[in-house]
């Protein structure tokens, strides 16, 4: 699994605005939208949505990672916001978080889904890589950050 081929310029979003964990999670899903990665919004949300409420997706060291599992999309999509304020996430750490990376997988499909959560826990892992995506400027920036 290549982070580079689920994550484009147009599915990363610096300066979030959501100040909860449903609006963040809205805010991801309209990423998604725009980047006409999913169609059917309100399965996706639906998705989502269950999986927090099976257990909160905010991890350790600031980083979150809400994700479903949806019969409406086809191929793994993942996006990735950023906040400029910390938001309460229910972490395991009970620290707030400012980095989301959301994910939806089709439900018959769990290698792919799998792979990329342990490409990202094992990414976000550096506090150095952490501490670059949360300055980086740019999409670009974090795409590139993303790649090394």
């Amino acid at each position: 699994m290549n982070l580079k081929t689920v994550l484009t310029k147009d599915t990363i979003s610096l300066h979030l605005k959501g100040t909860t964990k449903e609006e963040i999670i809205n805010e991801l899903l309209d990423v998604l939208v725009a980047a006409k990665k999913i169609e059917d919004r309100d399965a996706a949300y639906s998705a989502v949505m269950e999986r927090e409420q099976k257990m909160s997706t905010g991890m350790k060291h600031g980083i979150a990672i809400p994700h479903g599992k949806s019969a409406t999309i086809h191929d793994l999509v993942a996006c990735i916001g950023i906040s400029d304020t910390p938001i309460d996430f229910d972490s395991l750490d009970h620290e707030p978080c400012r980095i989301f990376i959301m994910t939806l997988s089709p439900l018959e499909k769990t290698g792919p889904h799998l792979q990329f959560l342990a490409e990202i826990s094992l990414l976000f892992k550096s506090a150095e890589k952490r501490a670059e995506i949360l300055k980086a400027a740019t999409a670009e920036e974090i795409l590139k950050i993303l790649a090394e």
